[in-house]
């Protein structure tokens, strides 16, 4: 009796773990979607328009964004970093260098550098970053459903929430003056919405317009003489050279409130901004969602900047002898 109870209670249990083992593996075995802990070495094209502090940033977010989900930069994920430096031969080159070697996904920053991937691939997953208007730059039919092969981030400035500002900090201003870059698509649109914001509110807008670097001097010392004040849209050839346009505008005592924190800290006084950094992990964070296999860009939905935050240029503050109201500077942080 003994050894049949002990033999019946051998079968269950053995029952038991076959039974457990099915389980397991059709629950093991059922997901065959790559991700970041399978054994696949992914190749990341990342282009970038133009070196400054911003696009930097994203730059590095991206990465940390990816590895924050698990690819890994020796591990599991190869980067081919490329800097156009503003030129688009240099992009054309990039692009195409990308799409004959089948990279499985394009990290793309700046409108720029977007647009130029996105006319040489509709197959490979295109993901952007400091790109103000998607659809305005035809990468996207909107920002719900891209429909395409591009999705990314915005970083469309809260650009009334920036003249608001602008209004308090320099209560006596009465006009405007602006320099971007005519072939910025970004800037364009970001002029546009602040001027017609600036002059509801009975306040005169001047631009000047510019190709390269080279012209920003000219520009500024048209408006200088005639301008209260300066704000500067998030362009990429300005925010490159930031310092050739503060020396021009310090010298004459008029402030710049800017488009984004990066440019605060290359010398404009203040903004009401976008970290790129944490824009550029946003990036980081979709990428992963389509290497995983879990989001498509032409089903996955522009992101806008999640974090905004008062920036101060402590030193131009002195040098401009402007006094910021309380009420902000509490509550800003303050660069140098």
């Amino acid at each position: 009796m003994f050894m049949k109870k002990t033999l019946k209670r051998i079968a269950v249990g053995l029952t038991a773990l076959a039974f457990a083992g099915i389980v397991a593996g059709c629950g093991g075995g059922g997901d065959k979607k790559q991700s970041a802990d399978s054994k696949k070495q992914y190749q990341v094209g990342i282009v970038q328009l133009v070196e400054h502090n911003a696009l930097d940033a994203a730059n590095k977010g991206f990465v940390e964004g990816l590895k924050k989900r698990g690819y890994e930069e020796g591990r599991n994920v190869t980067f081919d970093r490329q800097n156009a430096q503003a030129d688009q031969s240099n992009l054309q080159n990039i692009g195409q260098r990308f799409v004959n070697n089948k990279v499985d996904l394009i990290y793309a920053i700046a409108t720029p550098s977007a647009q130029t991937v996105a006319n040489l691939t509709k197959d490979i997953p295109i993901v952007g970053s400091a790109i103000t208007d998607y659809v305005g730059a035809k990468l996207a039919a909107s920002n719900d459903a891209p429909k395409g092969n591009v999705t990314g981030t915005s970083d469309m400035s809260p650009i009334k929430e920036q003249i608001d500002l602008l209004m308090k900090v320099c209560p006596n201003a009465k006009t405007i003056g602006t320099v971007y870059c005519s072939s910025e698509v970004n800037s364009e649109i970001q002029t546009k919405i602040m001027k017609d914001y600036a002059e509801s509110k009975g306040l005169t807008v001047k631009v000047a317009t510019i190709s390269t670097v080279n012209d920003i001097q000219q520009a500024a010392q048209s408006l200088v003489g005639d301008v209260d004040v300066f704000y500067e849209p998030t362009d990429n050839v300005i925010a490159s050279a930031m310092p050739t346009l503060v020396a021009i505008t310090d010298a004459a005592k008029k402030p710049i409130v800017c488009g984004e924190p990066n440019m605060v800290k290359a010398g404009g006084l203040i903004t009401y901004g976008i970290d790129y950094y944490k824009l550029g992990m946003q990036s980081g964070e979709m990428a992963a969602d389509i290497l995983d296999g879990k989001s498509k860009p032409a089903t996955m939905p522009i992101q806008m900047a999640k974090e905004l935050k008062v920036f101060i240029n402590k030193k131009d503050v002195t040098t401009l002898g402007i006094k910021i109201p309380d009420d902000i500077a509490k509550n800003a942080e303050m660069v140098e």
